[in-house]
């Protein structure tokens, strides 16, 4: 497969309303179909270049593809810390409730390296493709409301800053960061489910990464104490 870099900007709106829209209305092409022909394609692999492709979609998609590389176990000599960074912004922007995606010029043209648009995406292509095959429209009226859309975004950042917080090379970030990759893919999918099962997932590595925090804090004062 021959694909190139990616990094990010951003238009469109309701980035929690789904594909989906009607029953009549004919069978959209699967987001992993959509997301792999554009890894194929010579298009510039940014988050600007995104917005054409995905549309409505855009901040969803645009999170999901800043957070996947921390929850994959592949070397990244730090880009993830950058990219969670950036996911930060963007699911701020979903808070306040921007219709576009706004970052600075520096970042906006900013692409990922080969060997994460080469090994990590794909495999994230095909994990899609899986989690597509069970799952189904729900709670899409919820998911299209404006306050459940700036909750979500509360969440991602909530997720992130753990994900960015966690003791580097410790494995902990990538609970986190399967969390936001969950509500995310949700997002896209326009399935309540997976939105939940992502937000417990995500919880969860919050909750195992202060846990341990913690015992490591009073391992070194008992020593020094």
């Amino acid at each position: 497969m021959n694909h190139r870099r990616l990094m990010t900007s951003v238009p469109k709106h309701s980035y929690c309303q789904n594909v989906v829209e009607s029953e009549n209305n004919a069978i959209p092409k699967p987001f992993s179909g959509e997301l792999g022909d554009w890894l194929d394609s010579y298009e510039p692999k940014t988050l600007g270049g995104l917005s054409t492709v995905f549309g409505e979609r855009s901040f969803a998609v645009a999170v999901l593809l800043l957070m996947f590389p921390a929850a994959i176990p592949l070397p990244t000599g730090g880009v993830t810390h950058v990219l969670e960074v950036i996911a930060i912004i963007v699911a701020a922007e979903m808070v306040i409730g921007l219709t576009t995606i706004w970052l600075p010029a520096r970042w906006r043209n900013l692409e990922l390296s080969g060997s994460l648009t080469g090994k990590a995406l794909p495999f994230v292509v095909r994990r899609v493709a899986w989690a597509e095959r069970y799952s189904k429209p729900r709670g899409l009226i919820l998911l299209r409301q404006q306050w459940f859309n700036r909750l979500l975004g509360a969440g991602l950042i909530g997720l992130a800053v753990g994900a960015l917080l966690a003791p580097p090379f410790s494995g902990l970030d990538t609970l986190p960061a399967l969390g936001a990759l969950g509500i995310t893919l949700g997002i896209i999918l326009g399935d309540l489910l997976v939105v939940g099962l992502g937000a417990l997932v995500g919880a969860s590595g919050i909750v195992i990464t202060a846990l341990l925090g913690a015992a490591v804090i009073d391992f070194f004062r008992s020593i020094f104490n």
